[in-house]
């Protein structure tokens, strides 16, 4: 009987080692596996719930192997160390752990030293109990092992990246026919990126990377992967997390065209100030050869008040009519929204779309300059304009059968994003005006200035709000109280899952509500 407990035990702990691994393996991936990244994050996420219950339940299983014998001590692992895999198999994420090649590669190795260290116990002391339970005390410190391991397979996963590279530079070297298209900015190049992607299509065979493929790896797993001889226009999001990190993607990809959407105060933990941000952006355009359209938004201070040479520059803006292209004309519906182009005063076409929102009719007109700069007739323009649909959580508006219509921006986090968005909730057709955030994240310094900003916006355009997460969210909270918001009028939940408990007991037809600021998945509430 001792030993069918024992590989009961055994298999539980090992069920547990690979769902706390996992959770491990998920947040060094969000910290695009950096050590030094994943170490920042850990420093605010070290105590959380899955840690607290991993020390209860080490202490409890600690004190009855002392107190109460083997067949008592072996059944409370068990059933505690099930309980725990349990509650991080069932656990939501946003964004799910994918298991890349690398991932695998680091998760196996981290796997085997956790195994290694409950062995070596195992074969100094001959106690199979007390193993499992250094077992589970490793476990507590997986974030430690995968550090570890993170750096053992460093030497690996750079060899392996550079013959990954050199391959995807092989294949674009061969397509010298190919028109190539960066876009990047602080916000907004996802939905560029699609809503070309769409345009573009009317006359040519296009790719674009997926997703949110916007890192060099991406971009060279789409070449490898993707790319096909019939493709004319390949059109590259790109991301960065640090300075030189557009350069290298455009070291390899050399864009023809560059759209550069936004340059703002998002990732200034990264970035530290707004000028290393537009350092970083600018690469994209000064990667570009003589002569080549660089396409700008006007309306960021820091696109317009940076000079570009010898390149053709395009400004655009939502409505400084200042600029070559911008937006004039515009209305909302619950049904989407209708604009004119206008070049440098005089009007180019008139379009109908889905989607609302200023930002996102900027990134249209983006996309449309470019468009119209290959040479795609209006009329297909306007006839993939009115077929657009919305980017994922992102401005995303749908009216639900019970008549509550909801503004799903939850990939947003930003003041310019956010701003606009509480702008639509403010102007589109319905009753009660409700907003659900947990706030924005990532601002440095400057992260308690700009949620006190945004209470201030909800104050002056919603009639309800629900704030997720009861510390989060008190600079929201202190911006709601400058404008005298009722308290009657604020609810509080403790976690996304309490907000929407409240809400389901709440709405009714006629209200429309925005979800605003979601956060990533390697923050708790």
């Amino acid at each position: 009987m001792e030993n069918i407990l024992f590989f009961a035990a055994l298999a539980v702990i090992l069920v547990y080692a690979f769902a706390k691994l996992r959770f491990e393996l998920h947040m060094m991936q969000l910290n695009s596996y950096r050590n030094d990244r994943y170490f920042k994050w850990l420093k605010t996420n070290l105590v959380i719930t899955n840690r607290v219950l991993e020390v209860i339940t080490l202490v409890i299983t600690g004190l009855l192997i002392l107190l109460a014998g083997a067949t008592v001590a072996t059944i409370a692992i068990i059933l505690l160390f099930a309980l725990l895999a349990y509650l991080l198999f069932i656990k939501k994420q946003k964004k799910p752990v994918v298991f890349t090649k690398r991932a695998q590669r680091l998760f196996g190795l981290t796997f085997l030293l956790s195994i290694i260290a409950g062995g070596v116990y195992y074969i100094l002391t001959g106690k199979a109990l007390c193993t499992l339970w250094v077992g589970g005390f490793a476990l507590l410190l997986s974030f430690v092992i995968i550090a570890i391991a993170n750096v053992l397979i460093a030497p690996v996963e750079r060899a392996v990246n550079n013959w990954y590279y050199n391959d995807a530079k092989k294949i674009l070297e061969s397509r010298s026919d190919l028109i190539i298209i960066g876009i990047t900015g602080s916000y907004g190049k996802t939905s560029t990126k699609h809503f070309l992607h769409r345009m573009l299509s009317e006359k040519y065979n296009v790719l674009m990377t997926p997703g949110s493929y916007n890192t060099t790896m991406g971009v060279i797993k789409t070449v490898r992967e993707q790319l096909q001889a019939t493709h004319q226009v390949f059109i590259v999001e790109m991301g960065a997390k640090q300075p030189n990190d557009i350069k290298e993607i455009c070291d390899l990809v050399h864009p023809q065209i560059g759209i550069l959407t936004a340059v703002g105060e998002q990732h200034l933990e990264s970035f530290k100030t707004i000028q290393n941000v537009q350092k970083t952006k600018f690469e994209l355009i000064d990667a570009l050869p003589s002569g080549a359209l660089a396409v700008l938004n006007a309306d960021y201070e820091f696109i317009a008040n940076r000079p570009v040479s010898d390149r053709e520059t395009a400004l655009y803006s939502s409505d400084n009519e200042k600029v070559d292209y911008y937006l004039k004309d515009i209305s909302y519906s619950a049904r989407g929204s209708a604009f004119s182009v206008y070049h440098k005063g005089e009007k180019l076409a008139a379009f109908d779309t889905k989607l609302v929102g200023s930002y996102n009719l900027s990134n249209i007109l983006a996309g449309y300059i470019v468009a119209r700069h290959l040479e795609v007739p209006d009329s297909s323009v306007a006839f993939a304009i009115k077929k657009l649909e919305p980017v994922q959580h992102r401005l995303e508006v749908r009216v639900h059968s019970n008549g509550v219509t909801v503004i799903d921006d939850a990939f947003n986090s930003n003041p310019v994003g956010s701003k606009m968005a509480l702008e639509v909730l403010k102007a589109i057709e319905g009753q009660r005006k409700i907003i659900i955030t947990p706030g924005m994240i990532e601002l440095g310094e400057k992260q308690e200035y700009y949620n006190t900003l945004l209470g201030e916006q909800i104050a002056d355009s919603c009639d309800y709000a629900i704030l997720v997460g009861k510390n989060i969210t008190l600079p929201i909270m202190a911006g709601l109280k400058n404008k005298n918001y009722p308290d009657e009028k604020i609810y509080v939940a403790q976690n996304f899952k309490d907000a929407v408990n409240h809400l389901n007991g709440f709405t009714k037809a006629g209200d429309v509500l925005l979800y605003e600021n979601d956060l990533p998945d390697t923050y708790e509430l």
